[in-house]
C-alpha cells in the first residue's frame, strides 16, 4: 500500500495524525511486532517466553496471510526432509527449513505435511497453529497505515514509535519490530511497461496460455515457477533479464534458481523452442499493435519517432537487423521481477531507506537488524535480509528463525539486563565443545557466514564461556551487546564455503573438488568449520576494514577443519586430533585428559601440568602408590630408596615412621612443594 494510498481514504484519520501527540489515547506496550508471518510469530514467541509486554498487529484475519497466496502456484520450494537417520533434534533442524523454534515438539513442519516441497496451504495451517497453541497475542484486522516518532527523554530509546491503525487507533511503543516481508511487486518503469501483467494478478489456469507466445520479464524463482506452469501449452516462452541465471546449487544461494523449477532450462538447451535472453529493460519498450500483439523494440527508436504515429510505423529492430532475436510478436508479457520492502507507512523521520537502488528493496539497517537510522526499531524476517543478501540464508525461514532470536537476546540485555545465554565449562571441555557444536548446530549451518559462536576464554585459560550464534559483523562489539567480558582472548566458530569454489566461470563438479587430506584443509571447497582466535576482541575499525573476502579480520591464528562429504567431523585423526593441537597451540597447553598416574609422572617431569591433571588429580588427596610410581619417585629424588639403606621392613609388619607403605597415599612433603609451585605458575 502506498502512502497516499494508506492516507487518502478518510479525513477522519488525517486529522489524528495531526494531532496524535494531544489526544492522550494511545495504547501502551513495550514491544510492537508488524507482522504475524514467520518471523512476526517467532519473535512472538520468544517475547512471550520471556514474560514481556508486547503485541502483534496483523492486517489480516488470521496469520501467514501472505501464504495464502503466494507462491501463485503454490508449492513452497523449501525443504521438508522428514527423516535424517538421526534422533538429534538440533540436528533435524539443519534439514528442516519450515519449521519455527519452540519447546513444543507437536510444533514441527514434519506433522503438518509430508511432501518434500509442501504446498504452502500447509504453512496456512502450521503458522495459524502456531500463534494458536502458544497462545501469542496477536491483533488481528488491524492495518498499520502510519509510524511516526514522539521524543521522550524517559523512552528507553530517547522516543516512542506511535503507531497509527486504519481506524485512527494510536498504540505507543517502546521498541518497534518490523516483520512485514517484502511486499510490494519491483517494477522496472520503461515506455510499454504497463502492457505486462504482474506476478501477483495473471492467471495460473495454464488453459489460459493454450498455443500463446508468452514473454517473461525476470529470471528469478517466480519467473521460472511461471513457466512451469505453462510450458507444456505454449507455443513458446522467452524469458528476458539483465543477468545471466544464476542456479542455487552452483551458488550455495538458497534464492536462486531451485531445480524443482527449472525446466525451462532444458527445453531451452535441448532447443525446444523456448529461450533465455539478457538486456536490460530499460533500454527496451514494449509496443501494442492493432491486433494486440506485443511487439519488442529499443526504447531510442520510439524516442525518435513521433508520439502521434500509431503502432505500426514504430520502427523494430528486425527492420535493420532481420535476424533479430525477439522479431516474433507476443501474446502475453508476464512481469516476475521480484518484491520490495513497503517503505510507505513509515515517516521520513525514521530514516528506513537509504534512496539507492538496493535500498529501495530492503530497509537500511546494521548487523545487529537494528535501523540506522531509528534506534529500537528491528527489522526481522525476509525484509532484514539485506545484511547477508546472496551469502546466507537470512531472508527464509530456516536462517531467519535464528536472526530473529539473536534479536531477542539483544533486546533481552539492552533492556532486562539479561545477559547473552552462555554455558561454563573447564578448559578440557574445550574441543569437545566445539565438535559438539559443528556436528550438531542449525543455526551455525544454516546462517553460515552470519552467524557464529563465540568462546570467551577466563583468566589463565582454566576456563571459557560458550556463547551460541551471535551477529560476526558484530564482534567489536560482543562486550556491550552481551553484557560477557572477552579480556583473556577469544575462538570464534563459524562455517564457511571455500572462497574459489562456485561463481560464473566455475565448474563446481570438477574432477578433484573435494578435500580429503588434513593439511589441504583450508582448501576446502563445500562447507566446512573453520576457527579464528584472537588475542584482544578486534576492534570495529579492524571489522570494517578486514581483507576483501575474509568474513572476520585477520586472526591471531586461525584453523580450517577439513571438509566431510556426510557433513560429520567426528573422524579422530582427520577432524579432532588436529583440532586440538590447534586449540592447544594457541593456548600453550595439553587439552588431553590422563590418568592419575600419568598426571603423577607430569608432575615430576614438567613444569607445567596439563589442564585435565590441575583440575582433576591435584585437587584429589593424591593416589594409590605402586612399584613403578616408587622407582619414579626414587629416580626424581623426591621419595628415599630405602632398599640401598639395608632397611628392610620386620616380619611384625612393624614400619619405620619415615617410610611409605605399599597401598597407602604417598606422602606429601617435597613432592607436595613441587605441585604447588607448578600451580602458582599456572
Amino acid at each position: 500500500m502506498s502512502l497516499s494510498a494508506a492516507l487518502g481514504g478518510s479525513l477522519g484519520l488525517l486529522v489524528c495524525l495531526a494531532l496524535h501527540p494531544a489526544l492522550g489515547t494511545h495504547t501502551k506496550r513495550d514491544y510492537c511486532v508488524l507482522g504475524a508471518g514467520p518471523a512476526g510469530l517467532q519473535m512472538a514467541a520468544f517475547l512471550q517466553r520471556a514474560g514481556r509486554d508486547y503485541e502483534v498487529f496483523e492486517r489480516a484475519p488470521a496469520a501467514g496471510s501472505f501464504f495464502t497466496r503466494y507462491p501463485r502456484h503454490r508449492k513452497l520450494i523449501s525443504i521438508n526432509k522428514r527423516y535424517t537417520g538421526k534422533r538429534n533434534a538440533e540436528f533435524n533442524l539443519r534439514h528442516d527449513w519450515n519449521s519455527l523454534l519452540s519447546p513444543d515438539p507437536r510444533l514441527l513442519f514434519r506433522h503438518y505435511s509430508r511432501a518434500y516441497f509442501p504446498d504452502a496451504g500447509d504453512m496456512v495451517r502450521y503458522l495459524r497453529d502456531f500463534a494458536d497453541r502458544l497462545g501469542l497475542r496477536v491483533q488481528y484486522n488491524t492495518d498499520i497505515v502510519h509510524v511516526t516518532l514522539e521524543k521522550d527523554r524517559r523512552a528507553w530509546n530517547g522516543h516512542y514509535f506511535i503507531l497509527t491503525n486504519q481506524k485512527g487507533q494510536l498504540y505507543r511503543c517502546s521498541v518497534l519490530l518490523v516483520a512485514t516481508g517484502l511486499s510490494v511487486p519491483n517494477h522496472v518503469d520503461f515506455p510499454g511497461s504497463e502492457h505486462a501483467e504482474g506476478y501477483e494478478s495473471v492467471s495460473v489456469d495454464p488453459e489460459d496460455f493454450v498455443g500463446q507466445n508468452v514473454l517473461i520479464l525476470g529470471r528469478g524463482n517466480s519467473a521460472f515457477e511461471t513457466a512451469e506452469n505453462i510450458l507444456g501449452v505454449t507455443n513458446f516462452i522467452h524469458m528476458l533479464s539483465r543477468s545471466r541465471v544464476r542456479l542455487s546449487w552452483a551458488t550455495h544461494y538458497v534464492g536462486d534458481l531451485r531445480a524443482i523449477n527449472n525446466g525451462l532450462l532444458d527445453t531451452y538447451q535441448l532447443k525446444s523452442l523456448d529461450g533465455l535472453l539478457e538486456s536490460d529493460l530499460r533500454d527496451l519498450a514494449i509496443v501494442k499493435d492493432a491486433r494486440g500483439k506485443f511487439h519488442i523494440t529499443l526504447k531510442f527508436f520510439l524516442e525518435e519517432t513521433n508520439a502521434s504515429q500509431s503502432a505500426n510505423a514504430i520502427p523494430l529492430p528486425q527492420d535493420d537487423n532481420d535476424n533479430f532475436a525477439m522479431r516474433v510478436a507476443y501474446d502475453r508479457v508476464i512481469r516476475c521481477l521480484g518484491w520490495n520492502f513497503d517503505f510507505s507507512i513509515f515517516n521520513q523521520s525514521l530514516r528506513l531507506s537509504s534512496g539507492s537502488e538496493f535500498g529501495k528493496k530492503y530497509p537500511l539497517i546494521r548487523a545487529s537488524y537494528e535501523s540506522k537510522g531509528s534506534r529500537g526499531l528491528f527489522i526481522l524476517g525476509t525484509a532484514s535480509h539485506s545484511v547477508d543478501y546472496r551469502k546466507s540464508a537470512g531472508g527464509f525461514i530456516h536462517g531467519f528463525r535464528y536472526t530473529v532470536r539473536a534479536v531477542h537476546r539483544l533486546l533481552e540485555h539492552r533492556h532486562h539486563g539479561t545477559a547473552w545465554p552462555c554455558t561454563e565449562h573447564p578448559i578440557t571441555q574445550l574441543t569437545n565443545s566445539i565438535v559438539r557444536r559443528i556436528n550438531e548446530a542449525s543455526g551455525l549451518y544454516q546462517m553460515f557466514g552470519v552467524l557464529a559462536d563465540i568462546i570467551l576464554l577466563k583468566e589463565n585459560a582454566t576456563r571459557f564461556e560458550y556463547l551460541e550464534e551471535f551477529p560476526m559483523q558484530m564482534l567489536a562489539q560482543l562486550e556491550t551487546l552481551t553484557g560477557r567480558t572477552a579480556k583473556h582472548g577469544l575462538f570464534v566458530i563459524n562455517m564457511e564455503y571455500g572462497k574459489n569454489f562456485s561463481g560464473p566461470d566455475k565448474d563446481v563438479f570438477f574432477q578433484d573438488r573435494s578435500v580429503g587430506h588434513t593439511e589441504d584443509a583450508w582448501q576446502s571447497n563445500f562447507l566446512h568449520p573453520v576457527i579464528y582466535y584472537y588475542r584482544d576482541l578486534p576492534t570495529e575499525q579492524e571489522v570494517r576494514f578486514r581483507p576483501a573476502h575474509w568474513a572476520l579480520p585477520r586472526p591471531t591464528a586461525i584453523h580450517h577443519i577439513v571438509e566431510d562429504f556426510l557433513t560429520d567431523w567426528t573422524a579422530p585423526v582427520g577432524h579432532i586430533l588436529p583440532l586440538r593441537r590447534f586449540l592447544e597451540n594457541c593456548l600453550d597447553t595439553d587439552l588431553r585428559s590422563f590418568y592419575a598416574e600419568s598426571c603423577f609422572l607430569f608432575a615430576l617431569t614438567h613444569r607445567k601440568l596439563p589442564p585435565f591433571c590441575q583440575q582433576g588429580y591435584l585437587q584429589m588427596q593424591g593416589l594409590m602408590s605402586t612399584q613403578s610410581l616408587r622407582e619414579h619417585g626414587v629416580e626424581s629424588g623426591l621419595l628415599r630408596d630405602y632398599a640401598t639403606m639395608g632397611q628392610v621392613l620386620e616380619d611384625s609388619g612393624q614400619q619405620h615412621d619415615d617410610q611409605e607403605p605399599v597401598g597407602l597415599p604417598l606422602a606429601t612433603g617435597q613432592l607436595i612443594q613441587s605441585l604447588s609451585s607448578n600451580k602458582e605458575e599456572l
